[in-house]
């Protein structure tokens, strides 16, 4: 593995320097720039934890698809596992785990709902045929069989033949806004860097602390 210490990051921050970073959004901008120019595929999969009514977690990959001061966002079908979970416990985990940068990005918070205008403005910038996936596909439900669900997809792509496909009303974003986010660089001998920002509340001021590997 190469050095990591001589990684360039674009907002400055070099990886030998990062946990001078006095908050974290600055540096998940730079730490995910260059994830997308270095990770060859999904550099926005990240694992979604939830829990269920029985207190079990639950992981899955999603795909980040926007962030800024107010959270991290991705969209699901709300009728889903995660979708129930998240209804019942508003409370999530995101990882993200860039393997080419030895790099690791965790966070927790509460869970919000994205607008109406901000989900409907993003179902638009999806592919057709995506768009009638989501109409098609209720998620984490028992599928007979996958001629059941392609005839889903033929019966919604006629429907839906002329004209903008509209977004479903089960197709929602969620937000994550996180309450501590911690980044992970690996280190020769496993003597990683580790660096935590947490808040008491989303207007609060972030505080930071280095832990231990």
């Amino acid at each position: 593995m190469s050095d990591a210490a001589s990684i360039e990051h674009p907002a400055g921050l070099t990886s030998g320097d990062f946990t001078a970073a006095d908050e974290p959004l600055r540096l998940f901008v730079a730490w995910f720039a260059e994830a997308k120019r270095a990770e060859p595929v999904n550099p926005e999969a990240m694992t979604l934890a939830t829990v269920d009514a029985e207190g079990r977690p639950n992981a899955r990959m999603v795909l980040l698809k926007a962030f800024d001061e107010r959270g991290f966002v991705f969209y699901s079908n709300a009728e889903s596992a995660k979708g129930r979970e998240l209804a019942a416990t508003p409370q999530a985990a995101l990882t993200f785990y860039w393997k080419a940068l030895a790099r690791q990005v965790r966070l927790r918070g509460h869970v919000e709902a994205v607008s109406d205008a901000e989900a409907d403005a993003y179902f638009a910038t999806r592919s057709r045929m995506a768009q009638i996936g989501a109409w098609a596909s209720k998620q984490s439900a028992a599928l007979e069989s996958r001629l059941a669900f392609e005839k889903a997809i033929a019966r919604f792509t006629a429907k839906y033949a002329i004209g903008t496909v509209p977004r479903p009303p089960h197709w929602v974003g969620y937000r994550v806004v996180p309450s501590e986010i911690e980044f992970w660089q690996e280190r020769q001998f496993r003597l990683h860097d580790r660096i935590v920002f947490a808040r008491d509340d989303a207007n609060a001021p972030w505080t930071k602390m280095r832990l231990y590997p």
